[in-house]
């Protein structure tokens, strides 16, 4: 067990090494501006744009910059590209958190996230959190740990980042110059969005609250 610790605080303390070094020497606008440049080669752009959507965890960048990016270039009609890349690239931390297991430091966090999912129902608590403003990394990371299966997975997903998506595509719809500085979901959406994600969660979580207080369930 203490082994299995150790290696993974190695694996977390390198990895969050690599993100923060990518983060920091890597500019979203000089990425999308190359991708901007590939456009017009579709056979060029369409790789391209994957590679970008797979690399994304590790520059921690948000998936809005790359559907802001399709909006742009294409308009609304964008909008089911840019959902199917916000599952791709919330797909790596999913797979590497099956990969790791659950046992040492991740253990508690595990059991923690299947008693979470067992409560709300495993899509429902998905979309719950993809709602909420938080980072798609984590979460992605957590519902591995937790044993959500690929579907399920896929499905929540979809459903929880469809709202930012089509704010993000029709955001980028409506530039006049390609860039990501300043452009945000803006806080009556954000706000919107977190209280849908209470209202989605709230009732399942309360019950299972109501449970274990041993209170009955009306």
């Amino acid at each position: 067990m203490q082994r299995a610790t150790r290696r993974q605080l190695f694996g977390v303390a390198l990895f969050g090494g690599v993100v923060l070094a990518a983060a920091l020497l890597a500019s979203p606008n000089t990425a999308l501006a190359r991708l901007h440049a590939l456009a017009a080669r579709p056979l060029l752009f369409a790789p391209a744009l994957l590679a970008a959507y797979l690399c994304r965890p590790l520059v921690a960048w948000p998936i809005s910059a790359l559907s802001v990016l399709l909006g742009f270039l294409y308009g609304p009609v964008a909008i089911p590209v840019a959902l199917a890349g916000a599952v791709v690239t919330c797909t790596p931390a999913y797979l590497l958190a099956r990969r790791t297991g659950d046992r040492g430091l991740f253990g508690r966090a595990g059991d923690s996230g299947r008693q979470f999912f067992a409560a709300t129902g495993d899509v429902r608590g998905l979309v719950g959190l993809r709602l909420m403003p938080l980072p798609p990394d984590p979460v992605s990371y957590g519902a591995g740990l937790s044993g959500l299966s690929p579907g399920r997975f896929a499905l929540g997903t979809a459903l929880g980042e469809l709202p930012w998506a089509v704010t993000a595509v029709l955001l980028g719809a409506s530039l006049e110059t390609l860039t990501v500085d300043g452009v945000g979901a803006g806080l009556p959406l954000v706000v919107g969005l977190a209280a849908l994600a209470v209202l989605v969660l709230g009732g399942p979580l309360y019950r299972r609250w109501r449970e274990r207080r041993g209170s009955p369930v009306e």
